[in-house]
């Protein structure tokens, strides 16, 4: 028989949480995996955490398959740059997905409209890569991020695997 061993057991710490803003969408219906191809540029936005804080740069963007069961398979690639001057490149590949009405008042948000981050799925994993330094720890570490669809954009908590 085996015992349960801890040390085996994934324990996650709180790194940072990532504001963006986000720009004017494009949507293509009907690509040829069905559905709809999205383009959102990431804007600006900041970061902050126990071990870094920053700015988010107008240099990148969120580009979204909506598959035809309403899921919202999004791959964002853009810059941060640390306080310290450090630029850091994030790709996060992630999903979102709830309800149909929903998912169709988030696709719809408007000035002071909320909806509800409870009634609804948003997850991601992202990578980075960043030169040798302080903020190297980001390109040896498993992250996982919670997120929420806000009216100017996403708000999305990091949490590493240690």
């Amino acid at each position: 028989m085996t015992t349960h061993d801890d040390t085996l057991s994934p324990r996650f710490e709180f790194a940072f949480e990532t504001r963006l803003t986000l720009a004017p969408r494009l949507r293509m219906e009907n690509p040829p995996l069905g559905g709809a191809r999205l383009s959102v540029p990431v804007s600006g936005g900041h970061f902050e955490g126990p071990r870094l804080r920053g700015k988010v740069l107008n240099h990148g963007g969120e580009f979204a398959h909506v598959r035809t069961d309403g899921v919202f398979c999004f791959d964002a690639r853009y810059f941060m740059q640390e306080a310290d001057g450090t630029l850091i490149y994030i790709q996060n590949r992630g999903f979102r997905h709830g309800p149909p009405d929903v998912m169709d008042a988030l696709y719809k948000l408007a000035p002071g409209m909320e909806v509800d981050p409870s009634s609804y799925y948003f997850r991601c994993a992202p990578t980075f890569e960043t030169p040798p330094g302080p903020h190297d720890w980001l390109t040896r570490h498993v992250f996982v991020g919670v997120g929420a669809r806000l009216e100017t954009g996403n708000v999305i908590r990091y949490y590493a695997m240690v």
